[in-house]
């Protein structure tokens, strides 16, 4: 039987709060049709903030549940717009609240922290401040972006990831990289060279990535295509001109294959056009190089206070042993090592292994230990060839580290436990598995590392109780 089709309404709304995914809610009821009850709609609605006033319209609005949309107009500002911010542009859906004023986003982050720990069962008392930027501002030292099907060069629209909207400027990225963005955008016009269709599997070019270094200065570019510079041997000569010639900071610029319809899973071929296949960056006095695919902290402004929380956390001297599990390239692993007797780091992904060997080789630690295994089998081995240490960090990725990783932390029995998260629901997931380890929360702090962004660091300290 065909489902009965509703007219299309234009409704006039208020935003009730924002979800965890940066979008305005707000639940709209329907008026009543003989006697009954009236219908719920939920309305998604991007780019707004609580209190927002805004006129949508929503098609077969009675014969649907719920629908994402984008106002067409805003009919009042709420309380904690950013007025400063058009609002009538499009904007990426890289950062959704950077309509909100700062001081309301640090609010909402840090109640989201809080939602999610009091879901858990722990006391939210125990959550510090959230710690925000001075600059919340142009702060990314790493910005990806896509080249759409119709010419654009960008980030992809909230809510509409087959959108690109086309990059002028951003509230997240250096100046260096816009104008970068600009010439390579340029460089793409006047060869006309088509962005990839990602459903009809045709054009060339695919993304564009840079990176650079807020400490050394140097700058990587590395365009992602379909098919190698071998075929366009004069555009990639060009292209190294025009980029080397403005900017005298390039020390890497590399064209990276990918033929497969699939995002970035494996690369054909990587060339390098000009300079070196890495930069050089510090954080908080180390030195370490970064690749492409590095993963490596975006936020270096941040990234050294979260470094330094977790070591006051930590609390760690030259008689203590401490294991960094999921280290990656060493980020809090060289700073533990250098205030501790022994560390061991353990992750999976062997390029980031080797990246943190070399890394603690070029700062002159010698009493590093790393190796290549997955958490759990990790855990193990480590305990029968290298002991227990005294303290346990872990920064797992967004989606947490999971029962069963956390279960097998719990116990390896390490009296001391220090989480850093990406992520406040996973985060406290895993820490409902401690507590059934005889661990208790003693301090939760909360950092600001992508403002204007939904998502929020957040370190916690674990003290095993005392039996």
């Amino acid at each position: 039987m065909k489902k009965e089709i509703y007219p299309t309404e234009v409704l006039d709304v208020t935003i009730d709060r924002i979800d965890s995914r940066g979008y305005g809610y707000v639940r709209y009821i329907h008026p009543p049709e003989r006697g009954s009850n009236g219908k719920h709609l939920n309305l998604y609605i991007t780019n707004v903030v609580p209190g927002d006033v805004v006129r949508v319209t929503v098609e077969n609005a009675k014969g649907r549940g719920k629908a994402l949309l984008e106002y067409d107009e805003l009919l009042k500002a709420g309380p904690t717009r950013n007025l400063a911010v058009p609002t009538d542009e499009a904007v990426s859906g890289g950062t959704p609240l950077q309509y909100m004023n700062y001081d309301a986003q640090l609010a909402y982050k840090e109640d989201m922290v809080k939602g999610y720990l009091a879901e858990a069962g722990f006391d939210t008392e125990l959550v510090k401040p959230i710690i925000g930027m001075d600059k919340p501002e142009r702060y990314r030292n790493k910005m990806e972006l896509t080249f759409g099907a119709t010419g654009e060069l960008g980030m992809h629209q909230q809510g509409n990831f087959r959108r690109v909207i086309d990059l002028q400027d951003s509230i997240l990225a250096p100046e260096v990289m816009i104008e970068v963005k600009h010439v390579v955008g340029q460089w793409q016009k006047d060869y006309n060279f088509p962005g990839y269709h990602k459903d009809s599997q045709t054009g060339l070019l695919r993304n564009l990535m840079m990176r650079t270094s807020f400490v050394t200065g140097e700058l990587m570019v590395v365009l992602y295509a379909r098919k190698g510079p071998q075929e366009f041997p004069e555009a990639a000569v060009d292209l190294v001109e025009r980029l080397t010639k403005q900017f005298d900071q390039l020390v890497s610029l590399q064209w990276v294959e990918y033929a497969s319809a699939n995002e970035r899973i494996e690369a054909e071929a990587t060339h390098i056009l000009y300079g070196r296949d890495y930069i050089k960056d510090e954080l908080n006095g180390f030195k370490y190089r970064v690749w492409p695919e590095t993963f490596f902290q975006a936020n270096p402004v941040q990234a050294e206070k979260l470094v330094e929380i977790a070591l006051e956390m930590a609390d760690v001297n030259q008689e203590m042993r401490v294991l960094d599990l999921f280290c990656g390239v060493g980020t809090f692993s060289l700073p533990l090592a250098a205030n501790s007797k022994e560390l061991a780091g353990i992750e999976i992904v062997d390029m980031s292994i080797q990246s943190a060997i070399r890394n603690a080789k070029d700062n002159g630690l010698d009493n590093t230990y790393f190796m290549t295994s997955d958490a759990r089998k990790g855990l193990i081995e480590l305990k029968d060839t290298w002991g227990l240490p005294d303290l346990l960090l872990l920064d797992p990725p967004r989606s947490g580290a999971g029962g069963k990783v956390m279960r097998s932390i719990g116990r390896f029995g390490t009296d001391k436990i220090v989480y850093v998260s990406c992520a406040p629901k996973s985060l406290a997931d895993d820490l409902v598995w401690l507590r059934e380890f005889g661990y208790e929360l003693v301090t939760v702090q909360p950092v600001d590392q992508f403002p204007h962004t939904t998502h929020v660091e957040t370190i916690v300290l674990m003290q095993k109780v005392k039996g």
